[in-house]
């Protein structure tokens, strides 16, 4: 486990959301994207058919369980770049099995 603070933890989620291409940030509209400790549900990946009218889509990207897992800031900013892109793969769509596929897993 690797200490990062939360501060430097949201630093690096703009980081990885910095090395998304522009033109798939421009489509990734109705989104919000925050840092938060650790989840206190499990959240859905799959978009159900009562979307329409919903409030922002959010993304979470949880710290601790990140930095339990890492041995060094390098490895955090590793599994913080892919979990950001995971997840926006889960925005667009994207299962599971094909993000693993993709080698976002």
């Amino acid at each position: 486990m690797v200490d990062v603070s939360p501060s430097r933890f949201e630093e690096l989620v703009g980081e990885a959301l910095d090395s998304i291409p522009s033109e798939l940030l421009r489509v990734l509209d109705n989104v919000v994207i925050q840092v938060a400790d650790e989840d206190p549900d499990e959240p859905p990946t799959e978009r159900l058919s009562d979307y329409t009218f919903a409030l922002p889509d959010t993304i979470t990207v949880y710290r601790l369980p990140i930095t339990a897992l890492c041995a060094d800031e390098d490895e955090v900013a590793r599994e913080v770049a892919i979990t950001v892109v995971h997840e926006i793969g889960h925005h667009f769509g994207i299962d599971e099995q094909r993000l693993h596929e993709l080698g976002w897993g």
